[in-house]
């Protein structure tokens, strides 16, 4: 069997991993991000100032926020499920160690608690977004040249036909990811457009995923490069569906109002289960028209992508309405307490009909974007957002303990409504573009992101081509995962510290 064949043979035919090991594998994010900030508002309790060496912040940021990630899929995976408390366990050292060297220890906990639940937060940045949508590109592009290695669990990997990998949520949490900061979202209701000037935008805007679409499918054609034929087909990619996900979103956002683009995903996910399951749909896309997986032709070689999107529509749709919700004015810490409230049933009502779908409908498939798939998807989505938005509340309260602390990404805290100085001297200037934001790997990758990923791309195959993956030893596997992803980080550092956005469309 040749080496192209091997590494196809190794990615295929997957089964994916439990919804609970998948849970506790995407709560190691929030917690590296919360023990990144601890460690911050530490140094400034101790040294009375915040840590401005950007060599040391990019240092920091990658061995606390991207490390202990790769360690997690790799040789750290037998011990997934205690990873979480050890970690916890660390940041509530690091808390209680902050809390009694604080310089003001009159101030009773009741009473902290109490002005913390009336502190006023920055209503025009929300931090958990960014960061969401940097950690997915960050685990997408630790998965992608890790799940070639050994050391990467196969359960991981993303699923032949049903079932729940990690690798199949990465690719619904990216849609869901770029629906949360699309035009529809972003423009403020009481502007007035022509109804299609968004989706005129996103013609536009989506050229360069198609630009990177047909240079991926003539690089690895090219090339024989392995590739896994029914993740999307012998022609389609990711960067297609993207593309064409955003190009029918902004349509029917265009036709319908947007915010009841909810029920608009759920009719989409609903009609395609139907679909599948009452006609000769689902055999088509596993077996092809002729039940013997044949590949003749545009539609069968590529019926997975094509059919597929359907159900990442679906996802998207649900997710500009996550993304409305989040954007309404929440300028309080005991607002947000009650948005996590209301998100958490949200995610509850989801799991349970994820249980339901998956009983009398079908299994989760990520090769078909079922309806399964969607609910998965959006609950697990949820899920991670509101760890995030709890990490940022903790965080936030922590630097009320340590006056003029600061943590990049991190909400800011300002002065009620009402006042004559809208921000608090802890505020971090108009634009993020000071100083804090400048020595923050999130912001760095968040500024470059569709760069990041396609880097990583490039990277991966690149590592492919010289190394034999499927032999490597540990101590190698690990080396190269940690070059590999340090080298992408520190080009989106630079890139921030000069300053430049590549993005001319």
């Amino acid at each position: 069997m040749s080496q192209k064949h091997l590494k196809e043979a190794f990615i295929s035919n997957l089964n994916g991993t439990s919804l609970v090991e998948i849970s506790l594998g995407l709560s190691l994010a929030p917690l590296c991000l919360l023990c990144r900030g601890l460690l911050l508002i530490l140094y400034h309790l101790h040294y009375g100032k915040p840590l401005s060496s950007r060599k040391y912040s990019l240092l920091l940021d990658f061995l606390v926020l991207v490390s202990p990630l790769i360690f997690a899929c790799t040789v750290l995976s037998p011990i997934i499920f205690f990873m979480p408390t050890i970690i916890a366990a660390f940041c509530a050292g690091i808390f209680s160690k902050i809390y009694s060297q604080r310089h003001e220890t009159r101030v009773p906990f009741r009473q902290i608690v109490k002005d913390f639940q009336k502190t006023y937060l920055d209503p025009e940045y929300i931090p958990a977004i960014t960061v969401f949508r940097v950690y997915i590109n960050v685990l997408t592009s630790i998965s992608i040249l890790a799940v070639d290695f050994p050391q990467y669990p196969r359960r991981y990997a993303k699923t032949e036909t049903y079932g729940t990998g990690v690798m199949d949520f990465g690719v619904g949490a990216f849609i869901f990811g770029n629906a949360l900061v699309c035009p529809e979202v972003r423009q403020k209701s009481d502007v007035t457009q022509p109804r299609f000037s968004n989706l005129a935008r996103q013609f536009f805007s989506v050229w360069p995923l198609i630009f990177l679409g047909i240079g991926r499918l003539l690089s690895v054609k090219s090339i024989e490069y392995h590739e896994h034929t029914s993740e999307y087909g012998v022609h389609w990619n990711f960067f297609f569906t993207l593309a064409f996900v955003r190009l029918a979103a902004s349509l029917l956002l265009a036709i319908f109002p947007k915010n009841k683009s909810w029920i608009v995903a759920i009719n989409l996910a609903v009609l395609y289960q139907l679909a599948l399951n009452t006609t000769s749909l689902k055999t088509f896309i596993l077996h092809g028209s002729n039940g013997r997986d044949t590949r003749a032709g545009f539609v069968n070689a590529n019926r997975e992508g094509l059919l597929s999107l359907f159900g990442y529509l679906a996802v998207y749709m649900a997710s500009v309405q996550v993304g409305l919700c989040l954007l309404k004015c929440r300028s309080s810490v005991q607002g947000w307490i009650e948005a996590i409230r209301f998100s958490l049933l949200t995610v509850l009502a989801l799991f349970l009909f994820l249980h339901l779908s998956q009983l009398y409908a079908d299994p989760v498939s990520r090769r078909m974007a079922n309806l399964s798939y969607c609910v998965w998807v959006v609950a697990h989505c949820l899920t991670l957002f509101v760890w995030f938005v709890a990490t940022d509340l903790a965080l936030v309260f922590t630097k009320l303990l340590v006056r003029g602390s600061s943590v990049p990404c991190c909400w800011d805290v300002v002065k009620p409504p009402g006042t004559s100085t809208q921000r608090g001297t802890e505020a971090v200037p108009p634009g993020r573009e000071g100083k804090l934001s400048r020595v923050c790997l999130i912001s760095a990758i968040n500024k470059n992101q569709l760069l990041f990923f396609l880097l990583a791309n490039v990277m991966t195959g690149t590592v492919n081509i010289l190394i034999d993956t499927i032999h490597s030893q540990t101590a190698f596997t690990l080396s190269i995962l940690h070059l590999y992803m340090f080298f992408n980080c520190l080009i989106m550092y630079i890139l921030h510290a000069k300053n430049i956005v590549l993005k001319f469309w």
